[in-house]
Formats: structure tokens, C-alpha cells, sequence
């Protein structure tokens, strides 16, 4: 890289949940802390208040997965197979090229990072065509690949666990293009973390539905709300203002000690203080809880990729799945008066979290430099 001038990294995520956003700031707030002189810009791809393509995507993805979770499982298990999958994902990208080509040519990036599908796939089709000559980057933000992110010009690939190089190497891609890095999380869940976990007076359980407040939380919280073993339930509604309303009512008339908070930037906080994280397996969310110490319990998982994040989460022994809501309240109670589960929960959580953010910034500093890629590494090798 040339050193007269400062690089310009250019990262895209979209604000369809959260998580595509808070991995997208793991990156942007590490790679500023590892080259100050860079010149990060990060954009949300979807970011648009005006009755557009773009907007109609959004709000039609949000709604289905939310209110139509059966229609979300069925486009997800279609689109996963490569034929149909590329139909599917060849139509976004055409529909949202037009915006990426004006976005690239205002930027003028050296490299393109993206978090989310939809903005990759649309830099993807514009470097087909001979539009754009910029290395792109996907960084896949779940425990397993889908169609959706699978394109020949994407030059470098972050995921999160080993077995996923094999479903893509299966699907068609080059092995030397994938790293293994884990998911990036934010530099204050390292600085939270749990050093030692302990089942302490009063209990505290987290509850969460994603940054968008989607999932049963409602009902979710009737369930705890029959916990005998719970002191105290605190509850994250996200950016639905309309279930955090309805939260606050419910929360009036619930036995148990409850708090209610919108959309907050403290959830390391949160999760630090917290005995157990009831939440959706939304791989985010789950990397966090990892990264922190914090045993979890599933419950109302997406269709598709929350199943497997569930099932992975739950077989590396860091959460369990209760796969049915109604069977939430026997789930959590049988880890409440289990004290030594919940510690050994936090410890296979605490054995597996990588630094992903570093992994991916210092691995894509190298590569950019043309230099040897460096090892990737543990979090605890890489926090000081």
C-alpha cells in the first residue's frame, strides 16, 4: 500500500437487524484504533427514508420474517439450493446495482467491506460487468453459508467456523479465498467479559429479540415471569417503539422485578450483570454473549440460519434451545438449580470466543499490503 496517502476503506452493511450493523462497527471502530491514518467511511446500504427499491426491500424483509416466519422458512430452504438461490439473489442485485455504482463512485474506495448479502451481491454484478475494479470483501455474519453470499468476484471471504469453508468450497468457491476469523464483535464486550462466572444473588436474566425487537417477547416474558428463581428480568424491545409500549404495560402487572429499555448501546453492560441471557440466536447477539462469558437459552428462532446458529450454540455447549416457547419456563428453570451447568456453560463460551474483528482487520491489512497474511488468532492473544 502507498503510504503517501491515507486508505480508504469503504464498509456496507444494512440495517435489516442489527447484527449486519453492530459487525460492520466491530470492524470500523478496530481498523481506526490499527490505522489511525486510514480513512474508514461506513454506510448502511438501506439507509433511506424515501418510498425507493431499496426501501420497499427493506421493510418487505422485515415484515415477513416477523409476521410470516413460515414464508421467511420456505424462501430461505429454496434459495439455499444453487440453482434457484441464483435466480434469486442475481434479482436483488440487479435491483440495488444502480444505488452501489453511485455510491463507489463517490467513495473511491481501495477496498469494499461488506456485512450484509443484498449491498455485496450488488458490487458483485457491477464487477462482472466491467462497472467497478475494487477488492470486495464478505464478512458472513451467521454460523452458516448461504446462496445469497456466494460470488466469483468476491476476492476474500471472513467466516465464522471451520465447516462453513466446506459448504462453500462444496458450493463452488476457492478455498484460498476463505479465512476462518469468527464474527466481529465491538471492543467493549472483550473489556466486560466475565473472568470467573458465578450463579449469584439476585438472579438476573437478560431478554432479548434483536435489535429490531422482532420474536415472542411478550410471551417470553409470561414464561420467566413463572420463574420462581428469577429476582430480577431486564428486557431490550430494540427500535420497535411500539412493543417497547407494550413491554412497559406488561411489565406493570408482572410478579417479577422487571426493566424495560428501548434501543441501547450499553448491551455489554447489560450482559455483564446478567445470570443468563434468554434470547433469538441471532449470531451477533450470540458471538456477544460468547465473548462476554454469559450462558444463553434460545427461544423463537428464525427459520434457517437461527436453527442452525441454535443447534451450533447448543451443541459446543454454550446454550440451550428451547424449541418450543412454551417449554421456555421448564428450560430455564432446570439451568436456575443447576449452578455448576450454568458455570460450565460460561466456560465452553469463554473457551471458544475469537477476536474476529482483529482476525479480519489485521488479515485484510496484509493482504492489502502485499505482505504475508498473518496468523489468525485467539482473543485472548490479541486483547491486552
Amino acid at each position: 500500500m502507498n503510504n503517501e496517502r491515507s486508505r480508504k476503506v469503504l464498509i456496507v452493511s444494512a440495517s435489516i437487524g442489527t447484527g449486519h450493523m453492530q459487525a460492520a462497527r466491530a470492524i470500523e471502530e478496530y481498523w481506526k484504533e490499527k490505522e489511525p491514518q486510514a480513512s474508514i467511511t461506513h454506510v448502511d446500504f438501506l439507509d433511506t427514508e424515501t418510498m425507493s427499491v431499496e426501501h420497499l426491500i427493506k421493510g418487505t424483509y422485515i415484515k415477513m420474517i416477523d409476521v410470516f416466519p413460515m414464508l421467511y422458512d420456505m424462501i430461505y430452504r429454496v434459495s439455499k439450493g444453487e440453482k434457484r438461490g441464483t435466480i434469486m439473489q442475481t434479482a436483488l442485485s440487479y435491483l440495488l446495482k444502480s444505488r452501489m455504482l453511485k455510491l463507489v463512485q463517490q467513495e473511491e474506495p481501495d477496498v469494499m467491506v461488506f456485512t450484509h448479502p443484498f449491498p455485496c451481491g450488488a458490487a458483485s454484478i457491477l464487477k462482472r460487468q466491467g462497472h467497478i475494479d475494487v477488492p470486495l470483501v464478505a464478512i458472513m455474519t451467521d454460523f452458516s453459508s448461504h446462496q445469497f453470499w456466494l460470488y466469483p468476484q468476491i476476492d476474500t471471504y471472513y467466516v465464522a467456523t471451520e465447516s462453513m469453508v466446506d459448504e462453500m468450497v462444496a458450493a463452488g468457491i476457492d478455498k484460498s479465498r476463505i479465512h476462518v476469523s469468527g464474527i466481529p464483535v465491538r471492543r467493549s464486550f472483550f473489556r466486560d467479559a466475565i473472568e470467573e462466572y458465578s450463579l449469584e444473588k439476585p438472579v438476573k436474566v437478560l431478554v432479548m429479540g434483536g435489535g429490531l425487537g422482532l420474536g415472542s417477547l411478550e410471551t417470553a416474558l409470561k414464561h420467566l415471569d413463572e420463574v420462581n428463581g428469577i429476582d430480577e428480568i431486564t428486557v431490550v424491545a430494540g427500535q420497535n417503539t411500539s412493543l417497547y409500549e407494550s413491554l412497559v404495560t406488561l411489565s406493570e402487572s408482572m410478579r417479577t422485578k422487571t426493566i424495560v429499555y428501548g434501543y441501547t448501546t450499553n448491551i455489554s453492560e447489560l450482559m455483564k450483570s446478567s445470570s443468563l441471557l434468554v434470547t433469538k440466536p441471532g449470531a451477533l447477539t450470540c458471538m456477544e454473549a460468547v465473548t462476554i462469558g454469559l450462558p444463553m437459552v434460545f427461544f423463537n428462532a428464525i427459520p434457517g440460519q437461527e436453527e442452525a446458529n441454535a443447534e451450533l450454540l447448543e451443541q459446543r455447549g454454550c446454550a440451550r434451545w428451547a424449541r418450543d416457547i412454551h417449554n421456555l419456563e421448564d428450560v430455564v428453570t432446570a439451568l436456575l438449580i443447576n449452578s455448576p451447568r450454568l458455570q460450565q456453560m460460561s466456560e465452553r463460551a469463554r473457551e471458544w470466543h475469537v477476536d474476529g474483528a482483529a482476525n479480519i482487520v489485521n488479515s485484510l491489512i496484509a493482504i492489502l499490503d502485499a505482505e504475508t497474511p498473518v496468523e489468525l488468532v485467539k482473543a485472548e492473544q490479541s486483547i491486552s
